[in-house]
């Protein structure tokens, strides 16, 4: 049985570990395909196919930050796979949920220097700016760095958790037409809840899958680190119920979180191959 993770974070993004560090790590783990799915940025999975390992198959990867707005509203992220990395129309999609990232960059540092009286350097100021998709462990490291924290979380809770700044979510369908259009595959990430969010029920999920799907989504992530057993089988019967592929991925970071590299589940569950049904799909583009 082979061993996958589709949901995987570099230092292009917010993880901890280069692209190439992270293959080598795959590779040390017996995980013979991943995808580097770094935040609203090309940048991890671009570099990534340019290191040759054998053993490992490197799958175009990005997750998008997103909004869905409509009969009901809500945030998402959706993770694109097998796409051709530099096409026009990605590329539109990237470039204009970096420039939303940065505008709330600004604000953010209007506020913590007039609540806090918090200023960074020039030399800070341009390496926020440099990087490919700036959020707030950024920030927060450099507040560490000031000796204003103990860690990102302590940031976080002091300094970086108010809400109101301008949004830096791109619509949905956009990200969706994206994928599409350069030929991958978009996949609702974690749909029952990511990292510290309240679990969705069956009934707060399934109008948010139905408007996704309606938009071209062709898949959920089924296996996931913070998901047991009985959470997966339940996302399992609803992308079977709705024509959507099952993908897995356990959405690690390096050092920046707990989740361990390859973990599909949140209670050691295994799962077989012919579980993700979404690698079907993704041999038949490659």
């Amino acid at each position: 049985m082979s061993k996958i993770d589709l949901h995987l974070h570099t230092t292009a993004s917010d993880g901890s570990d280069t692209p190439s560090e992270l293959i080598s790590l795959a590779k040390q783990a017996g995980i013979s395909v991943i995808s580097i799915t770094d935040h609203d940025t090309l940048a991890g999975s671009k570099e990534a196919l340019k290191i040759p390992v054998d053993g490992v198959k490197v799958i175009t990867g990005i997750e998008f930050s997103c909004k869905y707005e409509g009969d009901i509203d809500f945030e998402c992220h959706i993770l694109g796979y097998g796409f051709e990395l530099d096409h026009p129309e990605l590329i539109r999609a990237v470039e204009h949920g970096r420039k939303m990232r940065l505008f709330k960059l600004e604000a953010r540092l209007k506020y913590l220097k007039e609540h806090f009286g918090i200023e960074f350097t020039d030399d800070e100021i341009d390496w926020l700016h440099s990087l490919n998709s700036v959020a707030r462990p950024h920030l927060a490291r450099l507040i560490i760095k000031r000796g204003l924290a103990r860690d990102v979380a302590d940031a976080f809770d002091k300094y970086l958790k108010v809400e109101g700044f301008p949004d830096d979510r791109i619509d949905a369908g956009e990200a969706i037409d994206a994928i599409l259009g350069s030929g991958g595959v978009p996949v609702y990430a974690h749909p029952l809840g990511g990292e510290r969010e309240r679990r969705l029920t069956r009934e707060e999920l399934l109008p948010r899958v139905e408007a996704l799907k309606s938009l071209g989504l062709m898949g959920l992530e089924c296996f996931y680190s913070r998901y047991s057993k009985e959470e997966s089988l339940e996302l399992v019967n609803i992308a079977e119920e709705r024509g959507l592929l099952a993908s897995a991925g356990s959405d690690y970071h390096g050092k920046n979180k707990t989740v361990v590299l390859g973990s599909l589940s949140s209670d050691g569950t295994e799962w077989d191959d012919s579980d993700f049904t979404v690698l079907d799909k993704l041999k038949a583009i490659n």
